[in-house]
């Protein structure tokens, strides 16, 4: 997670503005639901809010470490670590 965090924060504003931060965002976002929804099941969770292509990389820092301390099992963990590699792929960081 930190190094998908650190080359977003390398990453020229052009790459940020080609896709790399909307997909940052939306794994953020996925994070933070997962999050949620382990955290308070039953309740709807809350959309994180799109804070500007230069906070990508502080947004899925802070969505990663809310869902490490709630994930319950190993499974839980290497599906966290898939969907973040997977989002590192797409963005091209």
């Amino acid at each position: 997670m930190d190094h998908f965090a650190d080359r977003l924060r390398a990453a020229p504003q052009s790459r940020l503005q080609r896709g790399a931060a909307a997909e940052a965002l939306a794994l953020a976002r996925e994070l933070s639901r997962r999050a949620q929804l382990t955290e308070e099941p039953g309740r709807e969770p809350r959309e994180m809010p799109d804070a500007g292509m230069f906070a990508a990389a502080d947004q899925i820092l802070v969505a990663a470490h809310d869902l490490a301390v709630v994930l319950r099992s190993e499974d839980q963990v290497a599906e966290a670590v898939r969907l973040v590699e997977e989002a590192r792929k797409r963005a091209g960081v």
